[in-house]
């Protein structure tokens, strides 16, 4: 039982690094500065609807996974 729960966060683990280095920058740096910051395009107003918000759910839900997993597996010891 414990192996299984360690391959599984293995494979958890490798997931979550893939996804969390996938996501693009958040900061705009300068250039957010000059131009007066957010502007609304077709792809800011549907930004639920991209990858972008994609990644983000699959990001907190590995997040979570992990977390239970690194729990079960304390209890298990």
């Amino acid at each position: 039982m414990r192996t299984v729960l360690m391959v599984i966060q293995t494979i958890v683990a490798i997931i979550l690094i893939a996804v969390v280095l996938a996501q693009p920058s958040k900061t705009n740096g300068l250039s957010g500065l000059v131009s007066g910051g957010t502007s609304e395009s077709f792809y800011s107003k549907n930004k639920s609807r991209t990858s972008e918000a994609m990644l983000s759910r699959v990001t907190v839900i590995c997040g979570i996974i992990f977390a239970i997993l690194c729990m079960v597996q304390n209890i298990i010891q």
